[in-house]
């Protein structure tokens, strides 16, 4: 029972059996089928009747007439059927070659073919061809098999709360490809849950510092009436609390691929760009952009993105804010540029991480940190990129280029989730 338990748990054992069953099935199917056909090409091929003349020892005639075979088993000799003339039968048996009865002799041809004699030969190759077959065909199997097992078990380590275990690629057949896959989706998991567990912690670190500053106020208070500067303070926080809410809500839901975000149609970017800066006080340069972009995408999604690089700038420059709309190598452009310290190189990947602010700039007013990673989460949900450069024409300051694909001829407006 345990050897059959461990043949129908492990795979390569199986297929293992089934090849080698195979084979031996196949062996005999060709070794029966074989003796088939030699035996009706003997019968077809035998010679035709010839006249045959037994004298004795004097010349007489004893038997004439016309000998034909006898078909018989092989290695039993040969027998003739002879007819004479006056009607009568006669039979003549020849032994096989090398059987001398019971003399004895040297010659030992006849022991020898005993073990090539059907069924003994037939037997005996059975027997080599399988096992040649389990010897060659297990450690292929074997080998194929045990990057299953390892893919097998790091699944199995996976599902047991390991998120950074990989399986080893190797090859190019659907194994490797498996395994390929495997490493995909079990570091976009990884990420993921990175990024909630960041999410979550980053966001009761920032909800608690506006919290703490208004129970402080509330105490000092001492059940009096509020001055307007102390009220105006309370109401900043208070806006300052439903701001985070809100951005880690539409962040949750941007990593929700499935989520419904809004409604898909086309959107005027220069339309919305003049809004935008019209709102904050920036100027606006459509000068290289002949004539009107359009893209697909959530019209209150990419306000959102437009209007963090804008707050961003403006909470940042020291002069003024210019957001240039253009179109270039098939996609509509928006950039944004201001007049402020700058993003140094090294740290123009991480502006986009979620919380993360540049050094120093944790005590400005305004901001938590989440609305360059947020412009990131639509870019990337309307098949688009962001990125942070230096100004092109040389002066202080950091540029952000919103790239967007452009809409199609003839769009068609449907209600579904964003484009991903």
């Amino acid at each position: 029972m345990a050897v059959f338990d461990l043949f129908s748990r492990r795979l390569y054992l199986r297929i293992w059996l089934a090849v080698v069953g195979g084979v031996a099935v196949l062996t005999l199917a060709v070794g029966w089928a074989w003796r088939i056909a030699a035996e009706q090409n003997a019968q077809s091929m035998a010679p035709p009747a010839r006249e045959v003349v037994l004298r004795d020892s004097e010349g007489h005639t004893l038997v004439a007439g016309l000998a034909t075979r006898v078909p018989g088993p092989p290695g039993e000799g040969l027998e003739l059927s002879i007819d004479s003339a006056d009607g009568s039968t006669y039979s003549l048996q020849l032994a096989p070659r090398g059987d001398r009865g019971n003399h004895p002799g040297p010659n030992r041809r006849a022991d020898a073919a005993f073990w090539t004699r059907p069924p003994f030969g037939f037997l005996w190759m059975l027997g080599l061809v399988g096992l040649a077959v389990a010897v060659g065909v297990f450690p292929i199997i074997r080998r194929l098999l045990q990057r299953l097992e390892t893919l097998q078990r790091s699944v199995q380590r996976f599902g047991e709360g390991d998120l950074s275990v990989r399986v080893p690629e190797q090859g190019q057949d659907e194994v490797a490809h498996l395994a390929r896959q495997f490493n995909a989706a079990a570091a976009r998991i990884e990420a993921l849950v990175k990024t909630h567990k960041s999410l979550l912690a980053n966001a009761s670190h920032e909800l608690r510092s506006p919290l703490t500053r208004i129970r402080m106020g509330l105490e000092l208070m001492g059940g009096q009436q509020p001055s307007p500067a102390f009220r105006e303070e309370i109401l900043r926080n208070i806006a300052e609390l439903d701001q985070l809410v809100d951005e880690i809500l539409l962040s949750s839901r941007l990593d929700a691929r499935e989520a419904d975000v809004g409604t898909v149609e086309l959107v005027d970017l220069i339309g919305l760009a003049a809004e935008e800066c019209a709102r904050v006080g920036a100027d606006l340069d459509v000068s290289a952009s002949a004539d009107a972009l359009q893209v697909r995408g959530v019209a209150k999604l990419l306000r959102r993105a437009l209007r963090n690089l804008l707050e961003n700038a403006r909470r940042y420059s020291q002069g003024t804010i210019t957001a240039v709309v253009q179109r270039h190598n098939g996609q509509a452009r928006l950039s944004v540029l201001d007049q402020g310290p700058g993003v140094p190189p090294a740290l123009r990947e991480r502006i986009f991480e979620p919380f993360y602010r540049l050094p120093g700039a944790s005590e400005r007013a305004g901001g938590v940190g989440l609305g360059l990673a947020l412009v990131r989460s639509i870019a990337e949900r309307h098949n688009g990129s962001v990125r942070c450069d230096d100004r092109p024409d040389g002066a202080s300051g950091a540029c952000f280029v919103l790239s967007l694909p452009l809409a199609p001829a003839s769009p068609t407006a449907t209600t579904a989730p964003a484009p991903h």
